[in-house]
């Protein structure tokens, strides 16, 4: 009885400091996180999204990590999804492609506005980590954060290899664009 009434104790003391903590550390989450991926050639272009990432930010560090499922990417073809995944992103071996960093500018985020931004860190795609300075758009405003982000990925920086018989079909470099609402954890 002792042991159940110290450890209802335990628990709420701990969840007291994690919503302390939470509270002056102003988290901001989001699910449903929208990604979006095209190649573009001359002979194809591909286009792929999801609507399945996850983002979140601690506006006392400026700390961002977003995280995009790789089968959750659809494609226009179904056989392009299948060959996507298992030929080129190995998704079952490599699920996720993430992102974590930190926001290069100081940021009031009490201010509602619209600041652009560089978030520096490492980006992992097929089990690979690059360090890269991503440029950006945060909004804020009532509690929200919208982000939104454009950028470039080498297939060759990630080791995803292009057979020569459909490099004519698929871009060595694709275009990157991740769009989400994040709110304010509470």
């Amino acid at each position: 009885m002792i042991w159940a009434k110290n450890s209802i104790k335990i628990l709420f003391c701990t969840s007291f400091m994690l919503i302390q903590l939470s509270a002056s550390a102003q988290s901001y989450v989001g699910r449903n996180v929208k990604a979006a991926i095209f190649s573009s050639t001359p002979i194809e272009d591909i286009r792929a999204v999801s609507v399945n990432g996850t983002a979140a930010i601690i506006s006392k560090t400026k700390e961002v990590v977003v995280q995009i499922p790789i089968k959750s990417l659809t494609f226009d073809r179904k056989l392009m999804q299948e060959h996507f995944n298992e030929n080129y992103m190995e998704s079952d071996k490599y699920p996720q492609a993430k992102f974590k960093g930190t926001i290069d500018q100081d940021i009031d985020f009490s201010k509602a506005g619209e600041y652009n931004v560089t978030v520096t860190g490492t980006l992992s795609i097929h089990g690979v980590d690059k360090v890269r300075t991503i440029p950006g758009k945060l909004t804020i405003g009532d509690g929200v954060l919208q982000i939104f982000t454009e950028f470039k990925v080498a297939c060759v920086d990630h080791k995803i290899k292009i057979p020569k018989l459909v490099i004519t079909k698929i871009a060595e470099v694709i275009s990157v664009k991740v769009d989400g609402k994040l709110n304010l954890l509470k």
